[in-house]
């Protein structure tokens, strides 16, 4: 590049930044204002759901934009706020599911759950395994939500709240046949049973398979509205099934896998809530 060229970047540099920045300043922090809130919030989606390379991506093309913007003669930061917030479009359309479920979670008080030990954690989870095998074995349909206190208020609402200590007898009485709570979702904080027989809202998704039951719909409707996990047990095959965020991820799983979400609940996420 020669010195005319550099002479020329330099200028632009200066005059985009330096005589017409005191003219337009108001203009610049509103625009840097709405560049924060849009950044902040695609970053905060993409963060949540591990998109780092996403993330990567569009930090990149927007310093790459911005630079080259800002180095041009006719330099209009307003183009650029354009192509952030059409980017933020895209992210947003992207993971509607997802940012839905936040802003529902955002307004919901966090746990309070009393902290348990490593081998308390453990025995819950042998316990919570031992329940789900054994009503699978026997064609026991069941329906558990892992939350961190993040549900609404009319799910908790629409059953009954029992506070009871987490062991697989009390589980399977819950979901026995001809327990009045049978049909609702039991509703798991930390270490304690804390609501049964909730209703909960249905996916209503028409790619739905059809053989897909009340529960499996349950499952993915609340996964939806909230960052929960839950372990469905179909009462017509006795399959278990582990959904989260909207989707089923593990359908036919065995006690480790049952044991690997409930890790993910344990020390993933009620440790992010505390």
């Amino acid at each position: 590049m020669g010195k005319e060229n550099w002479d020329a970047l330099i200028d632009n540099v200066v005059r985009n930044f330096g005589t017409e920045f005191s003219s337009r300043w108001v203009s610049y922090l509103f625009q840097l204002i709405l560049f924060t809130i849009l950044f902040y919030m695609m970053f905060k989606v993409l963060k949540n759901n591990k998109a780092n390379k996403f993330i990567g991506f569009i930090i990149f093309f927007i310093v790459f934009a911005g630079i080259v913007f800002a180095l041009t003669e006719d330099f209009d930061s307003g183009i650029l706020l354009i192509i952030i917030a059409m980017t933020a479009l895209l992210v947003f359309t992207m993971f509607h599911t997802e940012i839905k479920r936040g802003l529902l979670d955002a307004g919901v008080k966090k746990s309070k759950a009393e902290p348990v030990t490593v081998t308390g954690v453990e025995l819950i989870m042998d316990e919570i395994v031992r329940a789900v095998q054994n009503m699978s074995k026997n064609d026991i349909g069941a329906l558990i939500v892992l939350s961190n206190d993040n549900l609404p208020d009319g799910i908790i609402e629409s059953g009954t709240v029992i506070n009871a200590q987490i062991t697989s007898q009390m589980i399977e009485a819950v979901f026995y046949p001809k327990a009045p709570l049978h049909d609702g979702a039991l509703v798991i904080e930390g270490n304690k049973l804390y609501a049964a027989g909730c209703f909960l809202p249905l996916a209503q998704d028409e790619r739905l398979p059809k053989e897909m039951g009340s529960r499996h719909r349950a499952a993915l409707g609340v996964t939806m509205v909230a960052s929960v996990t839950a372990i469905v047990v179909s009462e017509e095959t006795g399959i278990i099934s582990i959904v989260k965020n909207g989707v089923v991820k593990k359908k036919y799983a065995d006690a480790t896998d049952i044991k690997e979400a409930l890790s993910d609940y344990y020390w993933s996420d009620l440790t992010a809530e505390s």
